[in-house]
């Protein structure tokens, strides 16, 4: 029996034409798209409106693809929760949803798994799986949802993957997440985290979204960049930071620098001086996070006075820096951590 289509994926064009296409009314599409991605229901069912032989040539045609939850875990500190989610073949990967004083934000994977190799990351430590579709992007947000009965209003894509290792995926997830039919999220409370894949951030940039771009430099010379990020040995510091500046001047949207800070590889008032130096004059933002220790890993995170120490460094170059708050650290809050738990187990 062939495979089932994944109706969440279509926007409401290629609906219309799925539709067209197996002899029913254009219109309906609408109906449809609305029971799917403001209604979030999970079959077709539930969509009372449209007739039951609708409902059954749906059925026989498409599924709508949907996440279940497998574990959920919560913060006794900060009311942080991290969801460990299966997908339909069985794979699992994670969200964490963060509550802020401006509203909920939810942070997605965009890949089971990654193969890009950070060293301070667990999402990375057993490769990658495989791409995640638009619909299973946009699921994660709709489970999470339904979950806690308020909205999310920020997303950021900074869970396990690299987004721009998934181009096409994650694109059309932003059109879906954004269209006014359906969840209609600006894409300005969209953050998008990349490592640095040059190109595609350069594709991106042509393409005029207003999303956030978030690099993760975390260091201010090639040398460290390669110890912690293998990419570095594919562009260099200047390729990234030029792609930056030119996804700048394209969507006018500032560009945020992740930096975790690493005791004793690149956590001194030198390289902090080193830093602000190298992104001087550029429309930024530095977010410095203080690296989640993984057991597979040696790393240790900077002590609180290397930290301060670091931030005032830059802040005296004036620019804007930031420490990141450590959400979820009692629940395995760091990206890739309660997934690969879970998987060593099984």
């Amino acid at each position: 029996m062939a495979e089932k289509l994944d109706i969440k994926s279509y926007n409401l064009i290629e609906l219309q034409e799925q539709l067209q296409g197996i002899g029913e009314k254009s219109f309906r599409a609408k109906q449809i798209y609305k029971w799917i991605h403001v209604d979030k229901v999970s079959s077709f069912d539930e969509m009372t409106n449209i007739s039951k032989d609708l409902r059954a040539k749906l059925g026989e045609r498409y599924e709508i693809r949907t996440v279940n939850p497998v574990q959920i875990l919560t913060s006794k500190i900060d009311g942080t929760k991290k969801y460990l989610f299966a997908l339909c073949d069985g794979i699992v990967i994670e969200s964490v949803l963060m509550r802020y004083h401006h509203g909920n934000s939810v942070c997605i994977s965009t890949q089971a798994g990654c193969r890009m190799g950070c060293k301070f990351c667990a999402s990375t430590l057993n490769g990658l799986e495989r791409n995640l579709t638009a619909s299973e992007m946009l699921s994660q947000i709709y489970e999470i949802e339904n979950d806690i009965g308020e909205r999310v209003s920020n997303i950021v894509l900074m869970g396990s993957g690299e987004p721009l290792d998934n181009f096409d995926n994650v694109i059309k997830f932003i059109e879906l997440i954004t269209d006014k039919n359906g969840k209609n999220l600006s894409q300005r409370n969209i953050t998008l985290s990349t490592c640095g894949l040059v190109p595609k951030i350069r594709k991106m940039a042509d393409m005029g979204l207003q999303i956030t771009l978030a690099l993760s430099l975390h260091a201010s010379d090639d040398e460290t960049r390669k110890q912690l990020l293998p990419i570095a040995n594919k562009y260099s510091i200047r390729e990234v930071l030029d792609a930056c500046e030119y996804y700048f001047e394209k969507t006018g949207r500032r560009i945020t620098f992740e930096y975790s800070l690493v005791s004793g590889v690149n956590d001194t008032k030198e390289e902090a001086t080193k830093l602000a130096k190298l992104v001087e004059g550029m429309n930024c933002h530095i977010n410095l996070i203080p690296v989640n220790p993984i057991e597979e890993r040696d790393f240790v995170q900077s002590d609180k006075e290397a930290i301060y120490a670091f931030q005032n460094t830059i802040e005296k170059n004036k620019i804007h820096v930031t420490i990141r708050r450590e959400m979820g650290r009692d629940i395995n809050g760091a990206c890739g951590q309660l997934r690969k738990s879970f998987m060593d187990k099984q």
